[in-house]
């Protein structure tokens, strides 16, 4: 299974999104869309999921959850947007990790793209791929999962086409929560 994952889009509809997305079977949008008009442009290309971010006023995300849990392939995932530090997650988060026992955690909110296994459950924020803030790259993801493994790939927006950051993280994934 073939997910896109975008965060802090923060109201821009990035031009280089549908051509890194194409073949998804479903985008994952992490929070602060800020406008509901830059979903259109993902749903062109697959089902968008998405939760709602401290920047999601517009009437049209109201319904949007501040969390979601999902079962893709067989893999246990939770989407939200403030996660806090992976290693360190703010204390409502604990309790949702707790409850939802996800093997892979798609965040947002830092604007830092990251992906990394912490006790055994895997991090992924995709960065932001809204204006550029601070002095942090313009990004989005690709999350690959199958047979019990995940490969993770974050690419930079800000270069006219999309570029790899670093080099894919591969991991196993532990049993389902």
């Amino acid at each position: 299974m073939r997910l896109g994952l975008v965060s802090d889009s923060h109201g821009l509809a990035d031009q280089a999104l549908p051509g890194l997305l194409a073949g998804c079977d479903l985008i994952l949008h992490a929070g602060d869309l800020v406008r509901a008009a830059v979903l259109a442009p993902l749903e062109a290309v697959a089902p968008v999921r998405a939760v709602r971010g401290n920047n999601d006023h517009d009437p049209g995300l109201a319904e949007l959850p501040e969390s979601l849990r999902l079962e893709l392939g067989g893999v246990a995932l939770l989407l939200l947007h403030d996660l806090g530090p992976p290693t360190r997650p703010h204390p409502v988060v604990l309790g949702l990790l707790a409850s939802a026992r996800p093997q892979v955690v798609v965040h947002g909110h830092s604007h830092r793209p990251h992906a990394a296994l912490h006790a055994g459950v895997l991090f992924v924020n995709p960065g932001s791929a809204g204006p550029r803030r601070f002095s942090l790259p313009r990004s989005a993801g690709l999350l690959h999962l199958e047979a019990g493994r995940a490969r993770v790939e974050l690419f930079d927006l800000s270069r006219g086409r999309p570029v790899l950051l670093a080099p894919a993280l591969e991991v196993a994934l532990g049993g389902a929560g």
